[in-house]
């Protein structure tokens, strides 16, 4: 069953920080699962919220790190000597701890450094931060089991279950060469059913997906999409072994991705949340807002220049808001489509036949509601020639947003620029003026005014 926060434990937690009743307090939280009690300490106030950080045990307070909103917990570390977060830390694997001692300044980082117990720990840990945090480096893990190809099953089994200590999930078993070299994986079955003596360089599997340090996160998530894996290896430039990326990292990688790609789509420059402070919201929402008011005053311009056509055809100023809310919705389909293709792989350049089959469908489309509005517009106004031009502006109008629509996210994608931008107030806007432009190009070519 779903924990959910009550006003009554509330209160009562709040009662036990007030009576200073530590034993009780760490018996009724003890038993939680890390995540509810960062979602219970986020309800608190940040006193209160430390008091119980600092009663219950590093192996517990370590997880619920993790799992705080970045704002508090950067509330928590500041209240915390380098010693007490380097007793977290130490309770953590390599990427989880580099995760948080970034956020720490870089005094206080070096402090903490310093403050680690575990030498090796602190070693991989120093080294992660080396790697940019979008990279597969800045993700992996350097906790990991690995064999060499010349040791014996038996061998073999002694070395695993020592390196298998220190490891919360045993997902994969690597096989590397004397210098280290990623080689191969090994099979648990395989090495249940071998005999003792056997050699692993005769059972190990060759055939192996991996990924270099310097591999984007993006690009690692979709390669463990489309192979279905639960780890990868990470190696570096000589092919070593370093580490191991696994399946909840990249969750929350594609969660991150999607976060970044709504919020542009939604013309939001950068990424934000609710609890963001006004100024931070209106730094993000401002810019692409001021874009498209600029692109809609040119847009007005054109319209300020038909004054004529609206007293002679004033039927084509009714249709107006239809041509440009079609235009936008055709436009953003389209994008939609590209950027979904691009980020999931089934899209990687421009292709002819896929802006063939694109306008095709916008053609279909177009046609179907152009039919529909020279019905509409002929029975209602029984004006046919006018009618007659909307419907073909309609159908000129939907294959430029259409053709934006398609193109515009794959030259973004080209200049290694986030296509997503693509799909919110730019395209919207930008097919608004070439709408409008072509709407009374078309019209006036049809009606002659």
């Amino acid at each position: 069953m779903e924990f959910k926060i009550s006003k009554e434990l509330i209160e009562q937690l709040e009662g036990l920080i007030q009576s200073n009743n530590s034993t009780e307090l760490e018996s009724l939280l003890n038993d939680m699962h890390h995540a509810d009690i960062a979602e219970i300490l986020d309800e608190l106030n940040i006193d209160d919220a430390t008091y119980i950080f600092k009663v219950l045990e590093s192996e517990k307070t370590a997880e619920i790190l993790l799992e705080m909103e970045d704002d508090l917990r950067e509330k928590i570390l500041k209240r915390l000597s380098p010693k007490e977060i380097a007793e977290e830390l130490d309770e953590l694997e390599t990427n989880d701890a580099a995760d948080i001692i970034a956020e720490l300044s870089q005094e206080k980082k070096e402090e903490v450094i310093q403050e680690l117990e575990d030498v090796e720990h602190a070693k991989d840990i120093v080294e992660l931060l080396r790697y940019d945090e979008h990279s597969a480096g800045g993700l992996m893990h350097k906790e990991l089991v690995k064999v060499n190809e010349n040791w014996s099953v038996l061998h073999c089994v002694k070395e695993m279950r020592i390196q298998a200590e220190n490891i919360s999930r045993v997902h994969s078993i690597y096989v590397v060469d004397d210098e280290d070299r990623l080689k191969g994986r090994l099979s648990l079955k395989d090495l249940l059913v071998s005999s003792t003596k056997q050699p692993i360089n005769d059972i190990y599997i060759r055939k192996l997906n991996s990924v270099n340090v310097d591999t984007e996160d993006v690009e690692v998530a979709r390669i463990m999409q489309k192979y279905d894996l639960e780890a990868i290896p990470v190696t570096d430039e000589m092919g070593r072994l370093v580490g191991r990326i696994t399946i909840d990292d990249i969750v929350d990688v594609i969660k991150d991705e999607a976060d970044k790609d709504y919020q542009l789509a939604a013309g939001i420059t950068q990424d934000v949340e609710a609890g963001d402070t006004v100024f931070e919201l209106i730094k993000a929402r401002l810019p692409w807002l001021v874009i498209g008011m600029l692109i809609e005053i040119v847009a007005s311009l054109v319209l300020k220049n038909k004054e004529g056509a609206a007293q002679q055809y004033y039927t084509l100023f009714i249709f107006l808001p239809l041509l440009s809310a079609t235009a936008g919705n055709i436009g953003v389909q389209a994008t939609a489509i590209v950027v979904q293709g691009l980020a999931n792989g089934t899209l990687k350049e421009f292709s002819k036949q896929y802006l063939s089959k694109e306008l095709t469908v916008a053609l279909v489309s177009g046609s179907m509601i152009s039919l529909f509005i020279f019905g509409y517009h002929s029975i209602m106004y029984q004006q046919f020639q006018v009618g007659l031009a909307i419907s073909i502006s309609l159908i000129v109008v939907i294959l430029t947003a259409a053709t934006l629509g398609t193109l515009v996210p794959l030259f973004l994608h080209k200049n290694k620029i986030d296509p997503a931008i693509a799909t919110g107030p730019f395209i919207t806007t930008t097919n608004d003026l070439f709408g409008i432009i072509i709407y009374f190009g078309v019209a006036q070519a049809i009606l002659g005014f």
